[in-house]
């Protein structure tokens, strides 16, 4: 039985880069997908909507066994040849769980856990301690390694390290308050993100079959998301942004959860639809007076995010 006590993630809130800048630190927003990590005689890593995720990313067993043990809160990510994080590398690695592919798949295309928050050590929680300490002890852990990595924080203007990272067509950046105590489970502007592009998570509600190159495949998915009252609504389709693996696997997924009547209210005549099961994330220009996504990207499945989860993400 593990002695360490469970958590669950602080989320940022989207928002506008702060004015103080010398109340606040700068971190780069990396496109992966978020685990806590309990380090004690060996690695448990925990998705944000509370699964055990540690056999798929054997490589990241590093730091493990720790004495005293801890908890870090991080990023599990894929970086591409250009030394950028890729959600596109990671998704082959969120949804395999034979152990032989996963031991392959760990040579091929390795993780790196960028670990950016420690909440707790041996018997002591420091969710209360403000973030600048919080940062310090993390630091003096030293968990540099060829696949954990401590992210440096970086500092203002905040302008400036917002425009730095589009240059470098990085996704945008997360100011966090320096006095800012760890709030689990909790939204908070305390942790403010701001991004360079727009990205929504979605459910998927169904499709709508191929024509010509794709005859036989998807040609588009429907998307939802829940309402202010946990109703879900119809936001577009998203018809871009697809490989072919990515249709296939989509497909195999997607066939089992049909079902005969509509899962949202749209008029999609030739909709093919399917139980609101699985998650995805799309990036988008704006939404429309109608409430529909503009030019939305298919960007990959989310298996570690549930379909209640899924609201219009709030925009800055």
């Amino acid at each position: 039985m593990s002695a360490l006590p469970r958590y669950a993630a602080m989320l940022a809130m989207a928002g506008q880069l702060p004015s103080d800048d010398e109340r606040w630190s700068y971190e780069v927003k990396f496109d992966g997908i978020r685990a806590l990590g309990y380090v004690e005689d060996e690695l448990r890593l925990v998705s944000r909507n509370g699964n055990t995720i540690t056999a798929a990313w054997p490589e990241l067993a590093g730091p493990a066994p720790a004495s005293p043990p801890f908890v870090v809160d991080g990023e599990i990510v894929v970086f591409d040849r250009q030394g950028r994080t890729s959600f596109e590398a990671l998704q082959p690695r969120m949804h395999q769980r034979h152990p032989a592919t996963i031991r392959e798949l760990a040579g091929t295309a390795p993780a790196t856990y960028l670990v950016f928050d420690l909440i707790h050590v041996g018997t002591r929680s420091l969710i209360d301690l403000p973030y600048r300490q919080r940062r310090e002890l993390l630091e003096q852990l030293d968990l540099q390694g060829p696949h954990w990595q401590v992210p440096p924080r970086l500092h203002g203007p905040g302008a400036e390290v917002l425009a730095e990272s589009k240059r470098l067509g990085l996704e945008g950046i997360v100011c966090k308050r320096l006095d800012s105590p760890y709030l689990p489970g909790r939204r908070s502007p305390l942790w403010t993100k701001v991004k360079n592009v727009h990205e929504q998570e979605i459910v998927i509600t169904g499709w709508r079959p191929g024509a010509g190159r794709r005859t036989g495949h998807i040609g588009s998915l429907l998307m939802g998301i829940h309402d202010d009252t946990g109703q879900l609504i119809y936001i577009g389709n998203v018809g871009t942004g697809f490989t072919r693996a990515a249709l296939d696997d989509l497909k195999a997924k997607l066939e089992p959860l049909q079902r005969r009547t509509p899962t949202v209210e749209a008029d999609v005549p030739d909709a093919i639809w399917v139980e609101p099961r699985l998650v995805g994330e799309v990036s988008f220009t704006e939404w429309t007076s109608d409430g529909r996504l503009r030019h939305p990207v298919w960007r990959g499945l989310r298996p570690d995010k549930t379909p209640r989860q899924v609201f219009r993400e709030p925009q800055p």
